[in-house]
């Protein structure tokens, strides 16, 4: 049976819309799941049935974190928050830690995951590191990869696409800094920012830097992503 994989949605405060990239559920079809997209909630009963039907959830990509949510007061450079995604996110990905449900963080979601379970992100990589940075936001299709990046060898992102040197998309000006108890950086760019976060405590916890929804239908590789996430999310679906 196909597992059901919720999909967080952003929101546009303007129009009082929630709304989605089809490509987050193609991506997830294609890779053997259900998706479900996922509408802001603050009821902790709500949380919990969510977490108590989904299989799996992705945490998609979008707008800033608010840095209240690791501690910080925003820094000038930084872009426009939307306070009830950020709670709502923020939330349930706890939820899904303590359920062990598979996650799969996608750019914002990668970050939110790393807030969610106690670490930190850079407000701005280009005002906060500073050096010889590359350029992390492509004036770019989104389907083409334009930098490189190194993924470690040894980690679940390596057994899922390969150890070493690919070519990834890239649009986000924030990036993990510290990342949560537990958890590893388990790919980099050339100028150190990390591309990928995974955690050691559980089935499959992965937050990838990139968007894999954009790259897969050109680039096959990056379909096993969410075809792990399938298979984790119907694994313990069995189970339970």
């Amino acid at each position: 049976m196909k597992p059901l994989i919720g999909i967080t949605c952003s929101w546009n405060e303007e129009k009082g819309h929630y709304f989605l990239g089809s490509m987050y559920a193609e991506a997830v079809e294609a890779g053997g799941g259900i998706p479900i997209p996922l509408v802001y909630s603050r009821s902790d009963d709500a949380l919990k049935r969510i977490c108590a039907t989904v299989n799996g959830l992705v945490l998609s990509g979008g707008g800033d974190v608010d840095p209240f949510f690791f501690g910080e007061d925003p820094i000038p450079a930084g872009g426009e928050i939307c306070p009830g995604r950020d709670e709502f996110e923020i939330s349930l990905a706890r939820q899904a830690l303590a359920a062990n449900i598979p996650v799969l963080g996608i750019c914002r979601g990668m970050q939110v995951l790393n807030i969610a379970a106690g670490g930190d992100i850079y407000q701005d990589i280009a005002s906060q590191l500073g050096g010889r940075m590359i350029n992390h936001s492509q004036l770019a299709p989104r389907w083409h990869p334009t930098h490189e990046i190194t993924v470690a060898g040894g980690t679940m992102l390596a057994s899922i696409l390969c150890p070493g040197v690919m070519r990834v998309n890239s649009f986000h000006h924030q990036a993990v800094r510290n990342p949560a108890p537990g958890f590893i950086i388990s790919a980099r760019s050339p100028d150190g920012v990390a591309e990928a976060i995974e955690s050691r405590d559980f089935s499959f916890t992965l937050g990838v830097q990139c968007h894999p929804e954009t790259l897969w239908e050109r680039r096959p590789a990056f379909l096993a992503l969410f075809e792990k996430l399938s298979l984790a999310a119907r694994m313990r679906f069995a189970i339970n």
